[in-house]
């Protein structure tokens, strides 16, 4: 794995972590159940990691910086420069962490550097949560790999 650089309050990685996955292309029901899904996490004071690089995931983040709990976010490229104005201050507040396994030079975000992405979120993580797995895709196969507790889907 490549050497990861951090940037916010490392102190998180010591907190219990639940993985947030879904596959790229989803179906429509699995954003409602992924905002509820988001909430509780928040208001449990769950610490999730995750890419937060898709729309679901972006929203996601959304739900989870309304709370006042911990959240790692791990980058498909280089360490961001320019960050919103709720990733700042969850950084301020020192409850977000951010990490890359990339030098900055490492720009734009690709299918290889999500998968190593995916990688380092699950091997942080303690259980994974995995909002929708598109068979045959680069996410199945992560997860049938994994011997930690993996969960695909919501439980009504």
């Amino acid at each position: 794995m490549n050497k990861l650089s951090f940037h916010g309050n490392q102190d998180i990685l010591g907190n219990h972590k639940l993985a947030f996955l879904c596959s790229r292309k989803y179906p429509p029901e699995i954003v409602l159940k992924s905002y509820d899904w988001a909430i509780e996490q928040r208001n449990k004071g769950v610490c999730v990691v995750s890419g937060f690089h898709s729309q679901i995931e972006k929203d996601v983040l959304h739900f989870l910086l309304k709370g006042t709990q911990p959240v790692i976010m791990v980058l498909a490229r280089g360490m961001k420069k320019n960050l919103s104005p709720d990733v700042r201050k969850a950084l301020d507040e020192k409850r977000l962490l951010i990490v890359s396994p990339f030098a900055e030079s490492v720009g734009r975000v690709s299918e290889k550097t999500s998968i190593i992405r995916n990688e380092v979120i699950t091997n942080l993580a303690d259980e994974i949560q995995v909002a929708f797995v598109r068979t045959g895709g680069n996410l199945e196969y992560l997860i049938s790999r994994l011997e930690k507790p993996v969960r695909i889907g919501f439980v009504s």
